[in-house]
């Protein structure tokens, strides 16, 4: 009898999510982005937002919700009515909080429904414009004998900033002094101003102060430099290989969004990363955005729970207890 009602109340509710996919959208869409407006994630928002609103015919609009490392923004999606009018931008962060938080209040998997990958970017090395190091090695050198005198910008619990940073200290041997920052931006105001000496950040925010000479680059954390920095060297070629690690952006909508509604965004998001408008100003900002084959929900769900197992360990051996 259950059965029964159930598969009656399944037909009837058919016409309704079709007819909602049909209409969709009819209003603007939010984009949450789960850190401070300048950082890197709200640029990339901002960018795909713009390219996405030119296919949906409906504006997005970009919400900062900050704090928790993230997990603010990112909740609130988790809660949202799931009717693909709140979706997520969200980077590594989304998996690394099952090992960084003993309650979470979402499952970073289970609560999503999966849109598909945007981009990954390389991390960025840098250091107050003053900073008494000529490369890598130098500043290696230089961390290694002052140690804790020496302050590390740091945007908090699981952000990619923080991972960059543990695993810098990690292969080098070193112990800094963390100074925290609720965003991206903030913290590289900073550098820029000087008041902290170094900070490891997606390359989206640092290029154009490295380029105009306001900061310093020590190191492109990925197998390759990128065009747009072409005298910033990789870890490798400043002798740390092992130095190696980049963010990734993905968006998601709340679990249970009418599947009608996914396959619109998704459509959208693989036109958007094709478009050149999107593909000049992320190549202007040192990334680009990922191959079709993973702009997709399957390509999306897969990776990120490979990623929790991957951090979930690394985070594990540097010692960090989920608070």
């Amino acid at each position: 009898m259950f059965l029964a009602r159930l598969l009656i109340l399944l037909l009837l509710l058919s016409p309704c999510t079709a007819a909602l996919a049909q209409d969709y959208p009819s209003r603007p869409i939010a984009m949450i982005v789960p850190f401070s407006a300048g950082g890197p994630g709200d640029v990339i928002a901002r960018i795909l937002g713009s390219a996405m609103s030119a296919t949906l015919k409906q504006s997005i609009v970009i919400e900062n919700v900050v704090g928790a490392g993230g997990t603010l923004g990112t909740n609130r999606v988790a809660k949202a009515a799931p009717d693909g009018y709140t979706l997520l931008l969200m980077h590594v962060g989304q998996a690394t909080a099952p090992a960084l938080y003993a309650k979470l209040p979402f499952d970073p998997v289970g609560d999503f429904a999966m849109i598909g990958l945007v981009t990954d970017v390389p991390m960025i090395l840098v250091a107050r414009p003053n900073f008494p190091a000529k490369d890598l090695k130098e500043l290696v050198g230089r961390l290694r004998s002052d140690g804790e005198k020496i302050s590390f910008g740091n945007v908090g619990l699981g952000s990619a900033s923080q991972l960059c940073g543990l695993m810098f200290m990690s292969v080098t041997d070193t112990k800094l002094t963390p100074v925290y920052y609720k965003g991206g931006g903030p913290a590289l105001n900073d550098v820029i101003a000087g008041h902290i000496d170094v900070y490891c950040d997606p390359a989206t925010g640092p290029t154009p102060y490295i380029q105009a000479g306001t900061i310093k680059g020590y190191a492109i954390t990925s197998k390759q430099r990128v065009a747009t920095l072409p005298d910033t060297p990789t870890s490798a070629e400043g002798g740390i290989p092992a130095f190696d690690v980049t963010t990734w952006y993905g968006l998601y909508a709340p679990h249970g969004t009418p599947k009608p509604v996914v396959d619109l965004l998704v459509a959208s998001l693989q036109t958007a990363l094709k478009d050149p408008a999107l593909v000049s100003r992320f190549a202007e900002l040192s990334m680009a955005p990922v191959e079709a084959e993973r702009a997709t929900p399957e390509a999306l769900e897969a990776f990120l729970k490979a990623e929790v197992i991957k951090w979930g360990r690394i985070i594990k051996a540097a010692g960090i207890e989920p608070q």
